[in-house]
């Protein structure tokens, strides 16, 4: 697992430093992702709903929320109730106001919590996802275990995440964007220039692909797939229990 931090010089655990770098930004996240993903990032989420759709669940839980964009678009889906938690305040906060001006407070719960001790009952959600978010889990074993915990028996779990391109030239044009042009994005037009650096650095090291699926069949997940978009440059990952 990734040792990066968001802040090298702090004395903060990767939890506390995770949380303070997302609290920071939040104001910026959402025009910045779209500028970062050449707004391909929406094309993703769609794709994650559709498959979450399919399996016509009642309850979804969205990890690592943020601002909300999934668990907005969740709302397409037929679920009564769909819960978004995040470690961050700020996150939440602009979240909450989108959900708000889509009329979409009654249906969306917003919740400050921890992905790795959740505030749940076991088997409580017939869905979750996580979208680029498993990658700042302190510890990604720990947090995969409490999401096999909440999720119901044959529920569905899926995850959109980043991952690195494995072809010619992609693989290369990947390392030159990530490694030059994305922490410069980020320190043009983001209060923290270290946080685009810290997300482009945990990306190039996090486990993807056949590895990640190897980590989830380990947690007890089954049923385990993936599907590279773009090139490779994310993949989602489907699995259930």
């Amino acid at each position: 697992m990734s040792k990066i931090k968001p802040y090298k010089d702090s004395d903060l655990g990767k939890k506390e430093q995770v949380t303070k770098m997302f609290d920071t930004i939040s104001g910026d996240y959402d025009g910045l992702n779209r500028v970062i993903s050449f707004g391909i990032d929406v094309k993703w989420r769609k794709k994650v709903v559709n498959i979450v759709k399919n399996t016509n669940p009642n309850t979804i839980l969205d990890i690592a929320t943020g601002t909300g964009d999934l668990a907005i678009n969740l709302a397409q889906t037929n679920a009564t109730k769909i819960t978004g938690l995040d470690i961050s305040s700020g996150m939440l906060e602009i979240g909450k106001q989108k959900i708000k001006t889509k009329g979409l407070d009654t249906k969306i719960e917003m919740v400050l919590g921890d992905s790795e001790n959740m505030p749940f009952a076991n088997n409580t959600f017939d869905a979750i996802t996580v979208a680029f978010g498993v990658r700042n889990f302190e510890n990604l074993e720990n947090g995969l275990k409490e999401i096999y915990r909440v999720l119901k028996p044959n529920g569905t779990f899926v995850i959109l995440e980043t991952s690195v391109p494995t072809k010619t030239p992609f693989k290369q044009g990947y390392k030159l964007y990530t490694k030059h042009i994305l922490p410069l994005i980020g320190k043009v037009f983001s209060k923290d220039r270290s946080a685009y650096k810290y997300l482009s650095e945990s990306a190039s090291v996090f486990p993807y692909g056949e590895a990640l699926n190897n980590i989830l069949r380990k947690t007890g997940f089954i049923n385990v797939e993936d599907f590279p978009q773009t090139f490779g440059v994310a993949t989602i990952y489907k699995s259930s229990k």
